[in-house]
């Protein structure tokens, strides 16, 4: 079996740049969300928080897998097929 070092440099450099992207994006929507709320019970609190806690994890994930993927597929491109 081939290990392709240009596409796991790739996919290093894809998860690096996701987590860039991941706390920059989920900044700015975490501050959006805690702008917009205006009720300070405890329920209305919990609630934001629990939804602040899936996106904050949905991004993750998404981010995560896209842009590693790409920076494989990039990687692959720029650095060839393994020999």
């Amino acid at each position: 079996m081939d290990f392709p070092v240009a596409g796991f440099l790739g996919a290093m450099a894809g998860t690096i740049i996701a987590t860039i992207v991941f706390t920059a994006f989920v900044g700015t929507v975490e501050r959006s969300l805690r702008a917009q709320a205006r009720s300070e019970t405890a329920d209305d609190r919990a609630e934001l928080e629990n939804k602040v806690s899936v996106i904050r994890r949905t991004v993750l994930a998404v981010d995560i897998a896209a842009f590693a993927a790409a920076g494989y597929w990039i990687g692959q491109m720029i650095g060839g097929p393994a020999k």
